[in-house]
């Protein structure tokens, strides 16, 4: 979560300081981290899921604190929930078949709000790298801090 709130993607990147784009950079580098998980096996894989529970239960807990009522909470976890796995199956199939034009329209408009692809490119570019960055390392430190690309232009 930390990662996803580093002021470069906003101040250098121009993501707008909104709380959809917020969603957008946590579900981008839980996913990042869940694919890199899984590559460790059964271990990544129980990982991974403990990710994933944190990960919703965090969205469960924001959407508590912007004052989402109990009976609304169910419905808009419902509808992250079905945009998380649209964008997590999106950017996987990207990242895995290495489409970066595919990956940088995804970003553009998931991210950005923008159906132009060239705006997700910078982005695009950050993934790539810390996904790379990521596979480098090894499971013990990836678990204690994963090691992101930094955030340019």
């Amino acid at each position: 979560m930390d990662q996803a709130r580093d002021t470069a993607f906003y101040q250098v990147l121009g993501v707008d300081d909104r709380i959809d784009a917020r969603f957008e950079l946590y579900t981008l580098h839980v996913l990042l981290l869940v694919m890199r998980l899984r590559d460790e096996g059964e271990r990544g894989a129980e990982a991974s899921q403990a990710l994933f529970n944190v990960y919703v239960s965090a969205l469960d807990d924001a959407l508590r604190e912007l004052g989402v009522g109990d009976l609304a909470v169910s419905k808009k976890m419902r509808k992250l929930g079905e945009a998380l796995y649209g964008r997590m199956k999106t950017y996987e199939a990207a990242l895995r078949a290495e489409d970066e034009g595919a990956l940088s329209q995804a970003l553009a408009r998931n991210v950005f709000e923008s159906e132009d692809p060239e705006i997700g490119t910078a982005l695009m570019r950050y993934v790539v790298n810390s996904r790379a960055r990521l596979a480098a390392q090894p499971y013990k430190a990836l678990c204690e801090r994963p090691d992101w690309a930094e955030v340019t232009a």
